[in-house]
């Protein structure tokens, strides 16, 4: 069998060109470079673990996967990393937790203590709503090193107490106050913790942990993260108002897959209404998609300028290249499919170029609660407005006319779908927003908790347990803190 030191000169060469381009971050002429190599030496294990990297960054999952699976059948050495990698692309690029669970668990019969694998595994789990299984693998971690936070904190996710003086909140107040500990690693246990105090009513505590959670995960941004500007958001916003929609939209070929957007804001109820679409017979779920985002990022600068001169061309490869996106997504999908992505608000113009047709199911609630729920949970650094109570609602409002604005052009093509009513009359808010995507009633949608559907955000449990009205006024329990949301929200 041909290896990296019987090759020929040439394809030696070829090889060296093959891993310079990758190394400089030139995706494309790597994959080109890797493939050429491949095709006159077949049996390099090494270079189908670069190529399934590539290909994977490429927006290629599916390529990816047989490229790794290539590299396992040629007896890639620590072949665990290749299965981990694998897992990785099920989890987060397929919508396949179960297949992500299979590829973890290869990678730890190979190495029991590759603990990246272990804490995947246990997440992948949590996608799933195997609580038991995601609580016995934090465990686990947590035997290895008792002082690791991350497990901790989603051990304490994961975790009931009736009172302040449960170990477990003990154990985090104790951890959290080690100096060594890192800024990232503060905000998970801080968060954890202020989640455990409100469940046991200690309103004032929880919030002072919520608050320093938000102010170590601001401490520990990096450099180049996001910074929310007010007056940079507020131009961002009057920019994309004035790009009109044509009043006569394009026509396209028909497709079999009919995609149906959820957006609205974070913490408004959307997975929980994906949830129960999932329960119809007649939906596919796509899960948290980016895709949108990032057509409008590689293809559209300036965006949303460029918006007001897309070419029927131009939109016609975009939307095909979502529609292929897709279906890597939800390979089998035919007919409904959801893209639940609640930022996607901003790009309800991009929507609509590219589906005329498209339903857009709105997710709203209390101001008051959405808001408080966004600065209680442990959001990515691409939402910096969820630090500080002012620039929630800062947010909020600029989210109110952009909502406004999508409305007035096209108001058949949007759907308010009300938390608050949901939970308190769930068949008649299920049936209005059936009613909008043309599909019949089905019973299952009212019991959406035994859905087998994964899900990805923070409300991964509260959509495994039946409709509750707990969080409706939540606000209240904190209203002496939240003076600075409310004057901006009024604002």
């Amino acid at each position: 069998m041909m290896t990296e030191q019987t090759l020929s000169p040439e394809i030696a060469q070829r090889l060296s060109e093959a891993s310079a381009l990758r190394q400089s971050g030139q995706v494309s002429e790597a994959i080109s470079a890797y493939r050429s190599v491949l095709a006159e030496a077949p049996n390099l294990p090494d270079s189908w673990y670069n190529l399934g990297w590539l290909l994977r960054r490429a927006g290629d999952p599916q390529q990816a996967i047989e490229a790794y699976d290539k590299a396992l059948a040629l007896d890639i050495k620590d072949p665990e990393e290749v299965h981990l990698n694998r897992g990785v692309i099920f989890a987060d690029d397929m919508n396949s937790p179960d297949r992500a669970v299979e590829a973890y668990r290869s990678a730890l019969t190979l190495n029991p203590d590759f603990l990246q694998a272990r804490f995947n595994l246990a997440n992948s789990l949590e996608d799933l709503g195997d609580r038991d299984g995601a609580v016995a693998e934090y465990r686990t971690l947590l035997e290895y090193n008792p002082r690791e936070t991350e497990p901790l904190a989603r051990l304490a996710n994961l975790s009931t107490v009736k009172s302040a003086d449960d170990g477990l909140v003990i154990r985090l107040e104790s951890e959290r106050s080690r100096p060594e500990i890192s800024k990232a690693s503060k905000a998970s246990l801080e968060f954890a913790l202020g989640r455990l105090l409100d469940q046991v009513g200690e309103y004032d505590r929880a919030f002072e942990a919520f608050k320093t959670a938000n102010f170590a995960s601001s401490a520990a941004r990096h450099a180049n993260s996001p910074k929310y500007d007010p007056a940079r958001h507020d131009a961002q916003v009057s920019t994309l108002l004035e790009v009109g929609i044509p009043a006569t939209p394009a026509v396209f070929k028909p497709t079999p897959i009919q995609p149906v957007f959820i957006v609205g804001q974070f913490r408004s109820g959307s997975t929980l209404l994906e949830q129960i679409l999932s329960s119809h017979s007649a939906v596919a779920t796509g899960g948290e998609l980016g895709l949108l985002p990032s057509l409008a990022g590689q293809h559209l600068s300036p965006y949303p300028q460029s918006l007001s001169t897309l070419s029927y061309e131009m939109a016609t490869k975009l939307r095909e290249a979502y529609l292929h996106g897709l279906k890597q997504r939800v390979p089998n999908a035919a007919g409904i499919v959801t893209d639940k992505r609640p930022d996607n608000f901003y790009h309800v113009g991009l929507i609509l170029r590219l589906f005329p047709d498209a339903k857009i199911l709105h997710t709203v609630r209390d101001p008051r609660d959405t808001c408080l729920s966004n600065y209680f949970l442990h959001l990515s650094h691409q939402q910096p407005h969820a630090l500080t109570l002012p620039h929630l609602g800062h947010q909020y409002r600029a989210y109110q006319r952009v909502m406004a604005h999508w409305k007035d052009i096209a108001p058949d093509k949007i759907l308010d779908v009300d938390y608050d009513v949901l939970v308190q009359n769930p068949e008649a808010e299920i049936r209005k927003a059936l009613d909008f995507l043309n599909l019949p009633f089905e019973p299952a949608c009212l019991d959406f908790q035994n859905s087998d559907a994964p899900v990805k955000t923070a409300s991964v449990w509260q959509v495994r347990e039946p409709l509750y009205q707990r969080s409706s006024g939540r606000w209240r329990n904190y209203e002496s803190h939240l003076g600075p949301l409310l004057e901006a929200l009024n604002d």
